[in-house]
């Protein structure tokens, strides 16, 4: 009798031993799908992880049902990888699993290309009279005509009349439902009615089309300039000694053009090449200038793809004819790559690459190290290529020390100069009452000279929604989530209170519960609140938001993106999404309307958070042609990071940061790993929490901190505590891994603490 180990989608730790019947002998192997019986009435997707003839004892062998495959779906390489993430970060091999595949290779009746419904005006008000006449009938349905005005607006019909667009010649930009309701703030009933009424009519579009854009040109490759060319030979030469190379770059020093040489020198010797970008909203970016080059031989993979397109390419990827490029978001190091040969991750240190909610909570940078080992035979070694201008302080150092190879670039491209930084001291303008809304008298003089020649402006708040929270003015009170420890953020668009932990919502109150009082007010900015005051201080801008909010689907990057990029809007607010390698051509100005919040974090990381993310933005300033300006606004001018974030002085701010890390234990020079604790009563969990510490202090004496409540110590009706464990390097990892899972499996057998939930969280951020 043959017998296979299946990994199932399921939290659950190991393999599941199922017998193979003889008629299906012939046809199972290894990385291939399996249908299996689970508990008593369930039916699981699963994958063979080995085949063998060791009859399990002790209990008696359900058989596998049917084998889903006509070959593997899942490579040496990408099981090795899988298991590498589940014994790294402690997670259960299911919980990887059910990570890496799209949900149509987990379901039993595979996957159905999913549809978009999108939105149009209808026939007869396609022309600029009945227009009219459309919108006086909406004249007492404020916000039907407010939602009519915003598509007329995101699809371009409102420039028909104009000289620039005649009904005949003229193409609406199509928009998806759910873009409209995100730009417009308004309801599916309040769209609802607009369709009722015949104004606008919606259709459904298939989502997921592979690339088809054409051939590759070639010859569309820029030629590398001197200080560029250097930095391509440097890593050429690290690639013969070093696995692993950083680059680092200043902004706007072309670090791209340099990829792109790369990743051509890989296709002439017939290798792959996986380019990971921590944002969608730079993948839609980089798309468009990797299939100039490379056309069809491009792949994009990210979470915002439909699940059908994801499929498609994931089978794609295991036939004769793959993608020889594949550019996505963190999940796409899961893919799986028949020839790899170099890895690229650029901007390593955007936290964005870690997972954290759900399970597995790992690293992509970390994960692609490992994908490039387990990629790896004796005639071809794969190389990863880190790219950044603000390293993460642990790859740096493991650059400085000769762990990875280092590369660095220090000339923007043409020799533009890096931005002048301009710091205000909004304390001090405060107590003096000269400050308008969120914005200084300097950075409002800035954004009007640049408007007014034609230039465009980033503003940089790193909070979205209306306002952080709401409070009565006259007792203080302030609404809280219902299931968690946080208070709630005012949507003014949406006209309600939401919890950006759990995602759910509130009405807004008319009066204070707690005494009674009319006046709520909201407190601190958000990136709607900003918008509101830059469009009426700024009539005459064009004004898009960049958030969460508006970002909810593919086509809305795009649009954000592109409408910035041609011009068609001039003024860019946004949280850190914009941050992040962006590159627009005529923006002159960046103001960073709120350093402070970034820098009083209660984190270690807090004050390289900040440093990266200023520097990350000030970069998007002066990019072609002219230095730009950036106006960092903040109530601590004198600390020692924001002088170091205005000079551009990494190697000081390093200096410094190592010496604190070492001083307290932290990494690069310890490990951290945080267990988590949850349970739906406060009480259980604390107990559990002190029993937990207690036992792993056997084990670990100091190295144990806590446990201690979180900053957000209730989420979705849990409690939670967190112990640190601070590990020297060097300590026995396989040891400590063993130890803690025996510490888990003792708690859990007490039955207080059954329904305890444990996870980990390994070199968190």
């Amino acid at each position: 009798m043959t017998y296979a180990d299946i990994i199932l989608p399921l939290p659950l730790e190991g393999y599941f031993t199922y017998a193979v019947p003889a008629e299906l002998q012939d046809k199972v192997q290894f990385g291939m799908r399996v249908l299996v019986p689970f508990g008593a009435k369930k039916h699981y997707i699963g994958i063979v992880a080995s085949l063998h003839d060791k009859k399990p004892e002790g209990f008696g062998v359900k058989s596998l049902e049917q084998v889903l495959d006509d070959y593997p779906i899942l490579l040496e390489s990408q099981f090795r990888l899988w298991k590498w993430i589940a014994d790294y970060y402690m997670s259960p091999i299911g919980e990887v699993f059910k990570a890496a595949l799209p949900s149509g290779l987990k379901a039993e009746d595979g996957y159905k290309p999913r549809t978009e419904t999108y939105i149009r005006l209808t026939k007869p008000y396609q022309n600029e009279q009945f227009l009219h006449i459309a919108l006086d009938m909406l004249a007492r349905a404020a916000k039907q005509q407010e939602a009519f005005i915003c598509y007329l607006q995101l699809s371009g019909w409102d420039m028909i009349g104009s000289s620039e667009a005649s009904p005949s010649s003229f193409t609406p930009v199509e928009i998806t439902r759910e873009e409209l309701m995100n730009f417009s703030g308004a309801t599916l009933p309040i769209i609802t009615q607009l369709v009722k009424r015949g104004l606008l009519e919606t259709y459904e579009v298939e989502v997921g089309r592979l690339n088809n854009v054409g051939e590759p040109h070639f010859d569309n490759i820029k030629k590398l300039n001197k200080p560029q060319l250097e930095a391509y030979n440097n890593i050429l030469f690290s690639f013969l000694k070093n696995k692993v190379t950083l680059l680092h770059g200043v902004t706007s020093s072309g670090k791209t053009e340099i990829y792109i040489h790369l990743i051509m020198r890989e296709l002439e010797q017939h290798r792959q090449v996986l380019y990971l970008l921590p944002e969608i909203a730079l993948t839609v970016q980089m798309m468009d200038r990797l299939h100039r080059v490379f056309g069809n031989r491009l792949g994009i993979y990210h979470s915002k793809y439909s699940d059908a397109e994801r499929v498609e390419i994931w089978q794609k990827q295991l036939s004769a004819n793959p993608y020889d490029v594949i550019l996505g978001a963190r999940s796409a190091v899961f893919l799986p790559f028949q020839r790899l040969g170099l890895v690229i991750v650029d901007e390593e240190h955007e936290g964005s690459y870690k997972q954290q909610d759900p399970a597995p909570r790992y690293h992509a940078r970390s994960a692609a190290i490992m994908l490039g080992m387990f990629s790896s035979h004796d005639s071809q070694s794969v190389r990863l290529l880190l790219g950044t201008a603000t390293p993460c302080l642990e790859t740096y150092f493991n650059a400085k020390t000769g762990k990875y190879g280092l590369v660095e670039l220090k000339e923007r491209y043409q020799g533009i100069e890096l931005p002048e930084i301009q710091v205000v001291d909004m304390k001090d303008l405060q107590h003096r009452k000269m400050v308008r809304g969120a914005f200084s008298p300097l950075l409002l003089a800035r954004v009007h000279e640049a408007l007014d020649r034609g230039e465009q402006v980033i503003l940089f708040q790193n909070r979205r929604g209306w306002a952080p929270m709401i409070e009565c003015k006259q007792c203080g009170w302030v609404p809280r989530c219902e299931h968690c420890d946080v208070s709630l953020t005012l949507h003014k668009s949406m006209n309600q209170l939401t919890c950006h932990y759990c995602g759910y919502t509130y009405q807004i109150p008319t009066e204070c519960p707690a005494c009674g009082g009319k006046e709520l007010q909201g407190r601190g900015y958000g990136t709607e609140k900003i918008e509101d005051q830059v469009r009426d201080i700024f009539p005459e801008a064009r004004v898009s938001r960049m958030d969460l909010d508006t970002t909810r689907t593919r086509n809305a990057y795009e649009r954000i993106i592109n409408d910035f990029a041609s011009g068609r809007t001039n003024l860019l607010i946004g949280t850190q999404m914009i941050s992040k390698g962006l590159d627009f051509d005529k923006v002159s100005v960046v103001g960073i309307l709120n350093a402070d919040a970034m820098l009083n974090q209660p984190d270690f990381r807090a004050y390289e958070q900040a440093f990266m993310m200023m520097s990350q933005v000030s970069g998007r300033a002066g990019r072609k042609g002219k230095r730009g300006l950036v106006i960092l606004q903040t109530k601590s001018p004198d600390l020692p990071v924001i002088r170091q974030v205005v000079q551009n002085d990494y190697a000081s701010f390093y200096h410094d940061l190592l010496a604190e890390r070492r001083l307290f234990s932290y990494p690069p020079f310890h490990r951290l790993i945080y267990v988590y604790l949850k349970h739906k009563h406060d009480q259980v969990v604390e107990t559990a929490g002190m029993e937990l510490g207690s036992r792993l202090r056997q084990w670990f004496g100091a190295r144990v901190l806590g446990p201690d409540k979180p900053s957000v110590a209730r989420v979705k009706t849990l409690s939670i505590r967190k112990i640190v464990l601070k590990l020297e390097n060097g300590i026995d990892m396989p040891k400590v891994r063993q130890y803690l899972a025996f510490a888990q499996h003792q708690m859990l057998q007490d039955k207080r603490y059954s329904s305890l939930l444990f996870y980990y969280d390994v070199d968190p951020l």
